[in-house]
């Protein structure tokens, strides 16, 4: 019978998986050891009152971490306080003093000093008071020394402040503009002026940078090593003194990200950088900045200020927005997935069973989220389909086959609803909703015309949405081939991991219904107008002789055989079998498949990339024949050497179950790792970065980063999109579910390609 057993069927497939490739074979899996994951906290201003802009924070020497844990800003309305365990800020600042304010710094015992726009501002607890003198604009503040003392500048002149608070004058001839001072040892400081770099020695005050050339003068913060090398920060980069020599230079050439750095940190080993476009981290030994931007990192890109705890390991920015809190704790990645499932479960799953992304009304704002209709929900749910049926074949968890359940109820209707024998709508949504993706669209005859001869393959759908018969629903119709690849590759797993007898015949019963559609209208979609919907064709005709479908011609002979191996396989109906064994015969349909990725950079889409990873796993892992095996492994690799650059988790952990090549999946692993845990679909813009190129590479269309950037540093994706886009996201509008993590997880689990963590992160 053509109907394998789940048991037989995940045999071979196991068998296959190790055998399939000499690469890879008998390699033992990758351990879910924990890692540090870095995630965010964030701290904005409010606004003063109602329209009032927020306060701004002053630069390098503006925020403070107190020996408290009580966080201190600088600001142009004054200093402002965190206290531990609260994110509502205090304004510290009373009455007329609360100007603008430029630095801070703790002195001995519980006193913050502010160096203000009207003289030294000093707190004990709470109790505030304006210092006699110097009673002029204080714009830097070293730490105290050893005898608790510390130094004031300013355009006025430099004063030294006793721990009595007494200050008294020095005599010393130094610029006026003193971004930043940084107390050394002994009687050292430094200060960082427009004019260059100045060491004080006592009195004696001297200028470390020629402005007749060299590195830039112009010099905006200061940060002091464990190790005694001064880090500055300042236009053109970072520069790095030891002994009142330079030492080390970073720019863009050295792979700085951006020419623009504000303030510095040092903690750990790590230097932390802030630039108007974002915030540099690198780590000791590290050739490469880890690089932190846009709304999921920082409320604002435009770093003015760093501070980090006593070991370096968590770090506060200063932004326009606020304050943001960067710490990285251990995980594992099983962990990881509870959360990222957490949350697909809070805000994903909507009536009738529909996995998707859902809305945020306000940007970012997760308890404002509503649910949001897709044009391929119904592939986006066989996605999710799959990904519960591989965790229930790992955990035996009831809860995953529950769920996959009402996955695949969700999937069925969607051909139920459209009332006909086979064709299955992209989507469904309640009859009461009015806010839908691609509304219906009424085109004139003009339109229409100019749309042909833009795109001979222009389909005019007036009316995407119809009613269900009941009237309790909205259906969308002019369904592509996508949802069809989406759906078998759903069925095939969840046939295979987690259905029990009735629901395999209610899989069966679907795929026929969908098959037979297909296959009595001349290997088509079509819809009830009678026509053929825009992409959801596979006609051979059209594919291997109409050169208006020569984009498909590759990849739609691929995904045809795949749905008749799977048919056949699931029913044992002959009919399949046949035309699978007719399509096969012939030659160029063959070669076709052979060579199905497109590469050419005008018509490359990385949509392409996933249909074919859904298609590639029934037809090699249910056919037998040597020679067609050969065949789908030939175009399974040339696929891969595509999609290899990207490191996408999802194809990386396919093939090796495919092709048994683990070659790149310790990568893969490594990207499910760096994947941030916030899921919103912010923007992330990399155009601006100086450690890249923007190149019209691999698709002519777009610009692209000349290299794959760190899963942390471009938008949250889908398993179809381009990775390599300079902008990515959805300004926030958006959460992805975190199907795309998901899947690869459970299915490299089920696989045994990774294995759980035999300790716990904590």
């Amino acid at each position: 019978m053509a109907h394998l057993t789940r048991a037989t069927l995940a045999l071979l497939v196991g068998t296959f998986a190790v055998g399939g490739a000499s690469r890879g074979a008998n390699r033992l899996p990758i351990t879910d050891s924990p890692f540090q994951q870095e995630s965010r906290t964030s701290f904005p201003f409010p606004a003063p009152a109602p329209g009032a802009p927020l306060p701004k924070p002053a630069g390098a020497g503006g925020l403070l971490l107190d020996t408290s844990h009580r966080l201190w800003i600088a600001t142009d309305q004054g200093v402002f306080r965190l206290d531990r365990g609260t994110r509502a800020w205090r304004p510290m600042s009373p009455g007329t003093n609360a100007g603008p304010a430029f630095a801070l710094v703790q002195g001995p015992g519980d006193a913050v000093y502010a160096g203000a726009w009207n003289g030294l501002h000093r707190w004990v607890g709470d109790r505030f008071e304006l210092l006699p003198a110097p009673q002029v604009p204080i714009g830097a503040l070293t730490r105290p020394d050893v005898r608790g003392a510390f130094i004031a500048a300013g355009p006025d002149g430099l004063w030294r402040l006793s721990p009595q608070g007494i200050a008294t004058p020095m005599g010393t001839n130094t610029p006026g503009t003193i971004r930043h001072a940084v107390a050394g040892t002994g009687d050292r400081y430094w200060l960082a002026t427009p004019y260059g770099l100045w060491l004080g020695e006592g009195e004696r005050v001297r200028n470390l940078h020629s402005l007749s050339g060299g590195p830039s003068s112009d010099i905006r913060g200061m940060a002091l090593g464990p190790d005694g090398t001064l880090w500055t920060a300042g236009l053109g980069g970072v520069l790095a003194y030891r002994n009142s020599r330079l030492i080390r230079e970073i720019t863009p050439d050295q792979g700085l990200p951006d020419s623009l750095a504000q303030c510095i940190a040092c903690g750990s080993g790590e230097v932390w950088v802030g630039t108007p476009h974002g915030l540099g981290r690198l780590a000791p030994g590290a050739t490469r900045w880890t690089w932190r931007h846009s709304r999921r990192w920082l409320l604002d890109d435009d770093v003015r200020s760093i501070a980090l705890d006593t070991a370096g390991s968590v770090a506060y920015v200063a932004t326009p927005g606020g304050v943001d809190r960067l710490e990285r704790n251990p995980l594992t990645l099983e962990e990881k997935e509870r959360r990222f499932l957490e949350v697909c479960l809070a805000r994903h799953i909507r009536e009738p069973g529909i996995v998707e992304k859902c809305r945020l009304k306000t940007p970012g704002d997760l308890s404002t989220w509503e649910p949001q209709d897709d044009d391929n929900d119904g592939g986006y749910t066989a996605v999710y389909l799959a990904m519960e049926s591989f965790r229930y074949a790992v955990t035996g968890d009831p809860s995953a086959r529950d769920r996959a359940r009402r996955a695949f109820a969700a999937c069925r209707f969607l051909q139920e609803v459209t009332g006909t024998p086979g064709f299955i709508a992209r989507t469904v949504v309640p009859s009461t909703w009015t806010r839908m993706a691609d509304p219906n669209e009424l085109l004139s005859p003009e339109q229409r015309a100019a749309r042909r001869v833009e795109d001979a393959r222009f389909k005019y759908v007036p009316e995407r949405w119809k009613k269900s018969a009941d009237g309790r629903w909205l259906w969308k119709g002019d369904t592509s081939s996508d949802e069809i690849c989406a759906h078998f590759f759903g069925y095939f797993f969840y046939d295979l991991l987690a259905a029990d007898a009735p629901e395999k015949e209610r899989i069966r019963e679907q795929v026929r219904r969908i098959m037979d559609h297909i296959l009595e209208h001349d290997a088509a979609l079509v819809d009830l107008d009678g026509k053929p919907t825009r992409w959801g064709v596979w006609t051979p005709g059209h594919l291997l002789h109409n050169p208006n479908w020569i984009q498909e011609a590759w990849i739609n002979p691929v995904e045809l055989s795949s749905f008749l191996k799977l048919a056949h396989h699931l029913t044992g109906d002959p009919r399949y079998a046949r035309r699978y064994e007719e399509l096969l015969a012939d030659v160029e349909w063959r070669e076709n498949i052979r060579r199905a990725k497109n590469l050419n950079p005008a018509t490359r889409t990385h949509i392409d990339d996933e249909l074919l990873a859904f298609v590639y796993a029934p037809l090699l892992l249910l056919e037998k024949d040597p020679s067609r095996v050969r065949l789908y492994r030939e175009s399974l690799r040339n696929w891969h050497a595509a999609v290899a650059p990207d490191c996408t988790p999802f194809f990386e952990v396919l093939n090796a179950v495919l092709s048994g090549d683990q070659g790149s999946l310790a990568a893969a692993v490594d990207v499910l790792r760096e994947t941030p845990l916030d899921l919103v679909r912010w923007e992330v813009d990399n155009t601006h970065r100086a450690d890249i190129r923007l190149v019209r590479s691999p698709e002519l269309e777009h610009w692209h980063t000349d290299r794959l950037l760190p899963a942390s540093e471009r938008g949250v994706p889908r398993t179809d999109d381009n990775l390599r886009l300079a902008v990515q996201g959805e300004g926030g509008r958006t959460e992805s579910d975190g199907v795309f993590w998901m899947l690869p997880y459970w299915m490299a689990r089920h696989y045994r390609l990774l294995a759980p963590s035999a300790t716990p992160s904590r």
